[in-house]
């Protein structure tokens, strides 16, 4: 079988008769180097294509064409896609977009990645269909000159509106975090992702480079994908990351990619077994003497076995004669979460509304206020009658219920949209709040409360809320990064 070939060089056009059927099954894209005549009057011609490169082709038959011959439109337009790859260094992109630049070129997409300095750029650009061999042609000895790979790909104009359309398509945030990233956890969550028909757009790591000392303290590694379409079933991939988290050690968070998820605003806390690593009741109920039977009481309302308020008025009524001052002395030797000074100078720094709502005690979210510059304390009020706990409570009991109501009220007063608020918190008694945030995030928390909630942070310090809300290591200061 004979095949035609029109190749363009220099000013002229040839129509090249080739037998070589594995050129036309495997290349699309035909650039000619050089060409000659030999002596038995055959033509060699010496041409790049998208599947070999400097091919050698000794031709019986080589027609010089004119423009119309071949009913060629010099005005029309191609879209090619190169792809380029090889060690990065300063200057690769300007010296493939200048060679661009020399053209009527408009580029329809670019995308560049870079991992451990290696360089992956893609450009999808239209010219006009005369030019495109000699853009082809200048891209590719560019590349030979600096050692980098490229390659050619012809986009038809329905590949192309495909692709516009596919840009209506939903979009979703798939953020992993964990002391480490292993392949194991990396392949669950993209089969995951694939079953459900979502695709895979990007992928980028919001925590610095992972060092090769694994007991170095404090060691996080994070990544997030950026996904398009829609699940098939959402509470189906919901359950399946929770299952994957649980077996594999990874926290993650799944989130509809929207203008909001940018812009969160305020958010708000739980303290105890949150912001810090004690309940302050037990450590209350320790030094009055009555701690093992307000620990039993407290397990079991954070289990959500007993009703909260019903618990608290129990607990309360335990601490009864206890001294004032024991409250100075657990507030300054709080055990503060790991990450929680990091979570809060960074919240700080770019602009956040912070609040706590605890089913605790306003006198050590009031400490932590002041620590911290926290911006709304509600929590519960304990009856101080001379310098000595009644065991009984001031004003309505924060609980569940309570917490979320507050939290609206503050996105009211904030003039913040509730899709803009966020809720952290461990027990029970935060469903209701992390249910009413735009984002809810149960850290550490009870299985009950795991179980309910969209998002978990169970491996490393509540500072990872900071890369489900899109921070990038790089983003933050030395202090921020601490």
């Amino acid at each position: 079988m004979f095949y035609n070939i029109i190749l363009q060089t220099g000013n002229y056009f040839y129509q090249v008769t080739d037998s070589h059927d594995r050129f036309h099954r495997q290349c699309n894209i035909f650039v000619c180097l050089s060409h000659e005549k030999t002596t038995n009057n055959c033509q060699l011609f010496r041409f790049y294509t998208n599947s070999f490169y400097n091919v050698k082709l000794k031709c019986i038959f080589a027609r010089k064409l004119s423009r119309n011959s071949i009913r060629m439109n010099i005005t029309a337009t191609e879209l090619i896609l190169i792809r380029i790859s090889g060690i990065d260094r300063p200057g690769l992109t300007a010296s493939f977009t200048e060679i661009l630049s020399r053209y009527e070129v408009d580029i329809m997409d670019i995308g560049q990645a870079d991992i451990h300095s290696t360089l992956s750029l893609g450009i999808l650009f239209k010219c006009n269909e005369k030019d495109s061999g000699n853009i082809l042609k200048e891209l590719l000895f560019k590349a030979s000159e600096l050692g980098i790979n490229i390659r050619f790909y012809p986009i038809s104009r329905e590949e192309y509106e495909e692709w516009v359309g596919m840009q209506g398509k939903n979009r979703y945030i798939l953020t992993l975090l964990g002391r480490k990233l292993t392949a194991q956890q990396l392949a669950g969550a993209t089969r995951i992702l694939a079953e459900q028909g979502l695709n895979i757009d990007s992928i980028r790591r919001l925590t610095g480079r992972v060092p090769l000392d694994e007991q170095k303290n404090h060691v996080r590694s994070c990544i997030e994908f950026s996904l398009r379409g829609t699940p098939e079933n959402i509470d189906v991939l919901q359950s399946k990351l929770m299952e994957l988290s649980a077996n594999l050690r990874i926290d993650f968070s799944f989130q509809k990619d929207t203008m909001y998820r940018r812009m969160r605003r305020l958010i708000c806390f739980d303290m105890d077994s949150t912001l810090i690593e004690t309940e302050v009741i037990d450590e209350l109920a320790e030094r009055a003497g009555v701690g093992a039977q307000v620990r039993a009481i407290t397990e079991r309302a954070m289990r959500g076995e007993i009703d909260f308020q019903e618990s608290f008025k129990e607990r309360v009524a335990l601490l009864k004669g206890l001294d004032e001052s024991v409250m100075k002395d657990i507030a300054e030797h709080l055990p503060i979460t790991e990450g929680a000074e990091r979570l809060m100078y960074v919240l700080k720094k770019y602009g956040y509304k912070i609040a706590i709502l605890s089913g605790g005690f306003t006198y050590f979210g009031n400490y932590l206020k002041a620590k911290f510059g926290i911006d709304y304390v509600y929590a519960n009020n304990l009856e101080i009658v001379d310098g000595k706990l009644t065991g009984r409570y001031l004003g309505d009991i924060v609980d569940g219920k309570r917490k979320a109501e507050l939290l609206q009220l503050i996105a009211q007063i904030e003039n913040v949209d509730i899709a803009q608020t966020i809720a952290v918190g461990d027990g029970a008694n935060d469903l209701p709040m992390l249910s009413v945030a735009g984002l809810g995030i149960a850290y550490h928390a009870k299985p009950k409360v795991k179980a309910n909630a969209r998002q978990s942070i169970n491996t490393i310090g509540i500072d990872g809320v900071l890369y489900f809300l899109g921070f990038k290591d790089s983003y933050l200061d030395e202090k921020g990064n601490s």
